[in-house]
């Protein structure tokens, strides 16, 4: 029986995800149309099927049939594995995330989660700044200096933002040690999820949630920090020279790193899957759980569709001079709650 526990159960467990997170990714991009459209009042997408819902699988039909050329002077063997290298992180960085509680099926308890791992949160944060190697070396090995200055930005505005963003979880790792008997914490988001912790913390976790958010929109280079791929300055950007399904996968990878930024968000700040009856009604935990990354996806959109693009240098001063400071005081006074406590 070991078998079915080791290969067989995460298996099927990754398959399932790997499918639901392509059909999110789907569909986030015609929530994104239709939102975008209705915030400058138009209807969006409408043609295909009610409601336009048949335009991503259009989409991805005219993405797998259309003519891909590879420039004559890329690097063929780099071109050709960017995308895959940019795609694997975003998908994953789910695997850590537990999207509900245990269920039981056939006498035998499955958690909702591919891998409850002791250092879920060190996962999270490994995965997601491998992340930007896909990027970096399709602008390299495009041979194209617009594609390069795109990867170039990538590199240095994750770079840049990944140390608030850092900062800003380890503060709330700090909050973990009042969670747990023995005061010494946890990395795994299992268990942060099934955390209780007093209202007071809550609401000091919360104040902090803009600032995360700040580097959520960094970190996936989403408007207004779109810079890797600014098509008014770079012709596109890093993907410039990628056409066809690879150029696909860099927009997924795109789409996948939102849904993910927001599972993680999810699990830290708004107690992941929990929710009223989920005790009595198992089921419910998962419908929370896709419920609160709606409600992220949400806000991506609106300040996409609400904040104007700054320049470069306001983006990288924003950050080192304001935004990092601000989470190492934020540590700060956390560590100094914590020791209180």
């Amino acid at each position: 029986m070991d078998w079915i526990n080791l290969v067989l159960i995460p298996g099927i467990k990754s398959v399932i995800l790997v499918v639901v997170l392509l059909t999110g990714f789907a569909y986030a991009t015609w929530l994104e149309r239709k939102l975008i459209g209705r915030f400058q009042l138009r209807l969006g997408p409408n043609r295909a099927w009610p409601f336009g819902l048949g335009h991503p699988i259009a989409d991805a039909l005219k993405m797998i049939f259309k003519e891909e050329i590879i420039p004559a002077r890329a690097d063929k063997l780099l071109y050709v594995i960017a995308p895959a290298l940019a795609i694997a992180p975003a998908l994953l960085i789910f695997a850590v995330v537990p999207v509900g509680p245990g269920i039981t099926l056939f006498g035998q308890t499955i958690s909702l989660q591919v891998a409850d791992v002791n250092i879920g949160f060190l996962w999270v944060l490994a995965v997601a700044s491998v992340g930007v190697y896909g990027v970096i070396l399709g602008g390299w090995a495009s041979n194209n200096k617009y594609s390069l200055l795109g990867a170039l930005r990538t590199s240095a505005q994750m770079l840049s933002y990944e140390l608030p963003m850092g900062i800003l979880l380890i503060a709330l790792l700090l909050t973990t040690t009042l969670g747990t008997a023995d005061g010494f914490g946890t990395l795994s988001l299992n268990q942060i999820v099934q955390m209780d912790r007093p209202w007071w913390l809550w609401l000091w976790i919360w104040i902090a949630f803009p600032f995360f958010f700040i580097t959520m929109l960094a970190e996936t280079s989403r408007k207004p920090f779109d810079f890797p791929e600014t098509e008014n300055e770079l012709v596109a950007g890093f993907q410039t020279e990628y056409g066809s399904i690879k150029f696909a996968l860099f927009y997924m990878t795109e789409y996948l790193h939102i849904i993910g930024a927001c599972g993680v968000a999810v699990s830290v700040f708004f107690g992941g899957w929990r929710g009223p009856f989920v005790e009595q009604v198992p089921i419910l935990g998962p419908l929370y759980f896709a419920g609160k990354i709606i409600a992220l996806i949400f806000l991506f959109i609106w300040a996409s569709a609400s904040v104007p693009r700054p320049r470069y240098d306001q983006l990288l001063k924003f950050c080192w001079t304001w935004l990092f400071p601000v989470s190492l005081i934020y540590l700060a006074i956390t560590a100094v709650i914590v020791t209180l406590a």
